[in-house]
């Protein structure tokens, strides 16, 4: 283990490119999930019909291949992204398209007495999910998307074959530099396991906070 401390610069190195990583491939699936998902109620049916053929896409296709797609393939088409662009892209689009379909499933969930409600009071589409429908379906959506944010973390390992310099590739270079292949895996696992927390954490904790809200406002109902 004494060797594996040698190596602790780069693996905070390769801890924080994997934060950065699970961060901006979370900004980027979140705004997709948003957008697929509301799209799926659009009144234009080009605009649903284009919603479900992106979420069949990548739902049914591997991230993995969808990430070398956009590494290796697209360049031969003159599109050329950096590795960590590629990486965040990949997993982004891939999760959002999951992240889809738990907004679309939190709003349907929401009783159809506030549909309603909402057409009585005469509010235009937007209004309907902007004031109504969308607060009441987030705190529906926290957990699910708290699992996906997990997934995403653990997605993030195969960007190292896209030479991404993340705490699975720096294990790798460890591994070869020292010959040890227990103590470098030990080490990121333990990582991975206490971003994982922090994660989990974070999202109990905005669990907490919109279902207080959202009881504090069938309170003032009442």
């Amino acid at each position: 283990m004494q060797e594996i401390l040698e190596y602790t610069p780069i693996l905070i190195t390769g801890t924080i490119t994997t934060i950065e990583l699970t961060l901006a491939s979370a900004v980027l699936a979140l705004i997709v999930a948003f957008t697929v998902g509301l799209s799926r109620f659009s009144r234009l049916r080009v605009v649903r019909v284009a919603a479900v053929i992106y979420l069949e896409f990548f739902r049914g296709t591997s991230a993995i291949v969808q990430m070398f797609f956009m590494f290796f393939v697209l360049p031969l088409f003159g599109v050329t992204f950096p590795p960590l662009v590629a990486g965040i892209l990949a997993c982004g689009l891939n999760l959002g398209s999951y992240g889809s379909e738990v907004v679309r499933s939190a709003i349907l969930s929401v009783g159809r007495g506030q549909h309603e409600a909402a057409l009585a009071l005469n509010y235009s589409n937007y209004q309907r999910f902007r004031y109504v429908l969308i607060p009441q379906a987030i705190p529906v959506m926290i957990p699910t998307f708290g699992n996906l944010l997990i997934e995403l973390l653990k997605l993030t390992a195969v960007a190292s074959l896209i030479t991404i310099s993340d705490l699975t590739f720096m294990s790798q270079i460890i591994r070869v530099q020292t010959a040890l292949t227990l103590e470098p895996f030990l080490v990121i696992l333990v990582i991975y396991f206490i971003i994982a927390s922090v994660l989990v954490w974070f999202t109990k904790l905005a669990e907490r906070k919109f279902s207080k809200g959202r009881h504090t406002a069938a309170a003032k109902e009442v």
